[in-house]
């Protein structure tokens, strides 16, 4: 019995201290979901060019005019779920939510009004 808690622990330790780590310990265990957001300290220009980025690799279409996620209608909101789109459709990894260090991963569902982010297990 000692051993298997000895090995638990000893895994846990070496998971967290991997790429990643804790997040992707918690993930593992299937405990925390996670999204990905803008950083708000991002620039203008970053937030267009990670908008662009992402919409160009997954379907943004929740952010077109009279959809769910259009309103309210500003960068870092569009930014923010464009970015998300991407690092759900990639499999929630950390290094899918870099964007150049302007992105964060959190932990409390940012939906809102009728816009729910989207969220891949």
């Amino acid at each position: 019995m000692a051993f298997r808690t000895l090995s638990a622990i000893t895994c846990a330790l070496l998971l967290s201290l991997a790429p990643g780590g804790i997040i992707d310990l918690v993930q593992a265990q299937g405990q925390q979901k996670t999204w990905c957001v803008a950083k708000p300290s991002s620039d203008e220009a970053t937030l267009i060019a990670n908008l662009n980025y992402a919409c160009s690799q997954v379907d943004c279409g929740v952010l077109q005019r009279g959809c769910a996620c259009f309103y309210p209608d500003n960068l870092m909101s569009h930014a923010s779920i464009a970015m998300n789109l991407y690092y759900q459709s990639r499999g929630r990894n950390y290094w899918n939510c870099y964007f150049k260090n302007t992105a964060l991963i959190v932990t409390t569902d940012p939906s809102f009004g009728n816009c729910a982010y989207a969220y891949n297990p």
